[in-house]
């Protein structure tokens, strides 16, 4: 008796885990055998039929990507965004603390 319990559950396992693979859906097919529901999907909301494309295209596998328009920054331009944003910061420290001294809540 001991060996058909393992058995029985590996059994088991691999139905649930098979009725995941493919088109079969066993348990859709049992509702729609049974009548709750109508077996017809319903068709997709006024705004997803306006927003979604008909068909999406994809890259086939070993296509590569197009180039992109736009190339990655130098280290020099890098470090110059940097300065600047370093230079906006302090400039806008400097007119908090210029506000606050104004407002008298230092």
């Amino acid at each position: 008796m001991r060996p058909i319990l393992p058995a029985s559950l590996l059994l088991l396992i691999g139905a649930a885990l098979g009725g995941c693979a493919g088109d079969a859906n066993p348990v859709r097919d049992a509702a729609v055998a049974a009548g709750v529901t109508g077996g017809e999907p319903k068709p997709a909301p006024d705004f997803v039929a306006r927003t979604r494309p008909a068909q999406v295209e994809y890259l086939p596998v070993g296509v590569s990507a197009p180039p992109r328009r736009y190339r990655a920054k130098t280290k020099d331009e890098v470090e110059n965004a940097e300065a600047q944003m370093d230079r906006l910061s302090r400039a806008n420290a400097a007119r908090a603390a210029a506000a606050r001294r104004a407002a008298g809540s230092q």
